[in-house]
């Protein structure tokens, strides 16, 4: 079992003040400005059980590969907005990685930045570069892509192919960086980290496809990506994705599923998933339950089992975070 326990630290690594006010653009794109955010963050919180202080390198949010690919951004205080740059499907130029891109220089800095101030204290982790049928939507469009299915299918496979290869490319190219000195790497997305090449895997467009649309689109890329790398977790978004479990279950290089109930329906530890995390856990995979509230940890690994359990959960205090670490028999908490 592994357990990931948050919580505010009684006292904080270092005295570091929060940063200054600043506007959006300047909280997503200014190194400097993040390198500070990220300390006052990582120095006022208590990692227990697995969790480690790991800096977050995205910048333009979730999706970083279709900025690098073309894609538009508008950044607001609570979130970013893509821009496609699709609008003719077969004048397009095909996508390819550029190192030149505008977005992958602005992660560049930060990542530049960060590494250069880490002096041990932390992790840096890889950004979420994001793939497959998510990523040609943010090119595209959704209900774009919804018709592209139907009336271009090669087209959208040819697409998917070239957003692997650059999936494939921006790994490589992250590598020498942030591959680190115990043989493998962190992956902000889920807080994750593994001996080895490892990333969080998703497809969110799965909600409005059908599984054998998953199966003829997505999965020959995704399982391209499962074979390349040595841990690969899978994020699995809200009950609209369950029909599609089967066949991520089918890929046998797929080491793990990451489980993420939709708004209004309970968090990751309620006993309404406990039959879904057994059936991951039948297949042979990995799951991580997140959203796990304190309370809600014992009973969890009781119904599943600790085995090829990763729970994610944060506590209100630091004593309550040792508490459940010590209930749990974690090493180091007795």
């Amino acid at each position: 079992m592994a357990l990931h326990v948050t919580a505010p630290k009684d006292e904080p690594w270092e005295a570091i003040a929060p940063p200054p006010r600043a506007c959006p653009y300047r909280q997503r794109l200014d190194a400097e400005w993040r390198l500070w955010s990220e300390l006052h963050r990582m120095a006022r919180t208590f990692h227990g059980g697995v969790a480690f202080p790991q800096f977050n390198t995205d910048v333009g949010g979730p999706g970083s590969l279709g900025l690098f690919l073309g894609a538009g951004a508008r950044i607001d205080d609570r979130t970013v907005w893509y821009d496609p740059c699709i609008s003719d499907p077969d004048a397009h130029p095909p996508l390819r990685f550029d190192p030149a891109n505008w977005w992958w220089r602005k992660h560049m800095e930060v990542i530049d930045r960060a590494l250069a101030a880490a002096g041990g204290r932390y992790l840096v982790g890889f950004p979420d570069l994001i793939e497959n049928l998510d990523t040609l939507a943010q090119l595209r469009g959704s209900q774009e892509v919804l018709m592209d299915l139907l009336e271009r299918p090669e087209w959208v496979r040819d697409r998917i192919r070239q957003i692997n290869q650059a999936w494939h490319h921006c790994f490589e190219a992250l590598w020498p960086l942030l591959g680190e000195p115990f043989g493998g790497n962190a992956f902000y997305a889920f807080r994750i980290w593994g001996p080895g090449r490892t990333a969080k895997l998703q497809c969110d467009f799965q909600c409005m496809i059908s599984p054998a649309m998953f199966r003829r689109f997505v999965r020959p890329a995704l399982e391209e990506q499962c074979g390349w790398l040595d841990f690969s977790l899978f994020h699995l978004d809200g009950t609209e994705a369950l029909p599609h479990l089967e066949g991520l279950l089918e890929i046998e290089t797929l080491k793990a599923i990451e489980w993420t109930p939709q708004a209004g329906r309970p968090g990751g530890g309620s006993s309404e998933w406990h039959a879904l995390y057994r059936r991951i856990r039948a297949a042979g995979k990995s799951v991580q339950a997140i959203e796990v509230r304190p309370e809600e940890v014992e009973p969890l690994i009781d119904a599943v089992g600790p085995d090829g359990l990763f729970i994610m959960t944060e506590a209100a205090t630091e004593e309550e975070a040792r508490s459940l670490l010590r209930r749990t028999g974690w090493p180091g908490e007795a």
